[in-house]
């Protein structure tokens, strides 16, 4: 990370759009920035932002960029757990945990803008700011589910259990679930190549498994789509 930068008036306003400030009123967000002791600095492509392991001291949020989050595991594999697309607060789950550690990595992909706020203040004005402690601990559980159910996904080995894993996690009723990614998107989430995704999906259509309509997917054979997870 370079040196530290100086927000601009969109800047400012970008950071009081985020989802943890929803609903705060106008007279908080002016003040919003007076009451945290925040450093603003510039990423470089490649920039390490966070390493795995590492103590969670600040509530970060990025501005600009994006960022990729891995995580190293026992057998050294690096997995990917997800991107991250500014604007938007990250590592809130960790922040005040019992042991605030990082289980990941977070390095950029591309240039951008990170605002670190010291989690002393970021403390004591959540504590001053009912609705903001709501958004605090909403964000957080929604942090934590995600990367629990990434997680889970990555945990099983053939590509046909982790796409079946990802429809009954959005399965929406007894037969239908809907895919919140594309094809290329979907392959990525999965860590694995679009061709062998495609490959495996058509493999499961042609043995009357699933029909796939767009992002709707009819689960045709549930009770043995469930053997392979």
């Amino acid at each position: 990370m370079d040196s530290q930068y100086f927000l601009t008036e969109r800047q400012i306003n970008m950071i009081h759009k985020i989802p943890l400030f929803s609903g705060m009123t106008d007279e908080f967000k002016e003040n919003l920035l007076d009451k945290l002791d925040y450093s603003v600095y510039t990423l470089k492509k490649g920039d390490t932002v966070i390493r795995q392991d590492t103590v969670c001291n600040h509530m970060y949020i990025l501005l600009e960029g994006n960022l990729v989050v891995n995580i190293v595991d026992v057998s050294g594999n690096n997995v990917k757990v997800e991107n991250i697309v500014a604007p938007r607060a990250f590592a809130t789950p960790h922040l005040f945990s019992g042991n605030n550690i990082f289980p990941a990595t977070f390095t950029a992909v591309e240039d951008g803008l990170l605002l670190k706020a010291g989690r002393d203040s970021v403390f004591d004005l959540i504590s001053s700011e009912p609705g903001l402690l709501k958004n605090f601990l909403r964000i957080s559980g929604n942090c934590t589910a995600c990367t629990v159910s990434r997680l889970r996904i990555l945990s099983y080995k053939s590509i046909r259990s982790r796409f079946i894993y990802y429809l009954f996690d959005h399965k929406r009723d007894n037969n239908r679930a809907v895919m919140d990614h594309n094809q290329t998107q979907l392959a990525e989430y999965m860590s694995v190549t679009r061709p062998a995704l495609a490959n495996e999906l058509k493999k499961m259509t042609d043995e009357g498994l699933i029909k796939i309509d767009g992002k709707q997917v009819e689960l045709l054979a549930p009770v043995l789509l469930l053997k392979y997870i």
